[in-house]
């Protein structure tokens, strides 16, 4: 049965408790955003005034040699670390059939009948490394996140595929293996920088914990009024993201620099074949 779109509990059991999840919502049927999930006016993104990131991708294929194009790749990514803290990357080492694959079973999984995908909501799934829901705090949020995800924490293949969803194991467990290699160039060009050459003890101890996931953000009727993911910070190292064409990331300026103003916001317009690279908290406490 449908929620009554007015009454936040009756959307909170539907979406959250139920797991029909944003998509249940959307395909429910709804022409507004329900108040549950309009955002404060501090907290959306004048979209029309961001700014557009506009530097072209990093080639990643240039730091494999120790020439000029290495030394200048080196320092792009330096560059880019310290200022925004957002990057994209070309020839990364990941293939590119393998990325489109990940696209298409994202949007298989999240078209899956709800009863199949709220298996694995934190009070019933097979392995408290493996998560599916919407808003990440759903009881103690303000205003809904509109968006689905299913999230996985990796500790060894085993684990994975025997817990993993089957619909999309395989396919997370190829692209973890392809995106290790070039996580870990961009650790030894970050780190040695700094003065520090990492060895492989070390590089392992910094991407030890390795999470997955993917997000769905269904069509919204009011996107100024809502977001998916709101502002925040991740606590890793680094955070590989695979944009679809849709797009929608915004990195808000911390400090003047080069991009804008502190306080500006910057769109990231996805870019075919490439990347995206966040510094998480970690590297940055480094």
């Amino acid at each position: 049965m449908a929620p009554n779109l007015e009454d936040r509990n009756s959307v909170f059991e539907f979406v959250v408790r139920q797991g029909n999840g944003v998509k249940g919502l959307v395909d429910s049927g709804l022409s507004t955003v329900p108040e549950a999930y309009v955002q404060p006016p501090e907290e959306r993104i004048d979209k029309e005034n961001a700014i557009k990131y506009d530097l072209p991708p990093i080639d990643l294929s240039k730091l494999d040699g120790h020439g000029p194009d290495h030394d200048e790749v080196a320092n792009q990514i330096v560059r880019a670390v310290e200022t925004l803290g957002f990057f994209q990357v070309v020839n990364h080492g990941v293939p590119l059939h393998l990325l489109e694959s990940l696209k298409v079973s994202a949007h298989y999984f999240f078209s899956l009948p709800p009863q199949r995908k709220a298996v694995y909501l934190a009070d019933v799934s097979p392995s408290p490394l493996v998560k599916y829901g919407t808003s990440y705090i759903p009881e103690k949020e303000k205003a809904l996140g509109w968006k689905d995800y299913i999230l996985m924490q990796y500790t060894n293949d085993d684990e994975a595929l025997q817990h993993w969803p089957q619909e999309i194991k395989e396919l997370l467990l190829e692209y973890l293996r392809s995106s290790t290699g070039m996580v870990k160039k961009l650790l030894q060009v970050t780190l040695g920088n700094l003065g520090v050459k990492p060895d492989d003890s070390m590089i392992d101890v910094l991407i030890g914990k390795k999470m997955l996931s993917m997000i769905f953000y269904p069509i919204c009727p009011n996107p100024d009024l809502t977001h998916g993911v709101g502002r925040h910070s991740d606590i890793g190292t680094f955070t590989v993201l695979l944009q679809d064409e849709v797009g929608g990331l915004y990195v808000k300026i911390e400090q003047d620099t080069g991009y804008g103003k502190k306080g500006d916001w910057i769109l990231i317009p996805p870019t075919p074949n490439a990347l995206v690279i966040n510094v998480g908290d970690m590297l940055q406490s480094i």
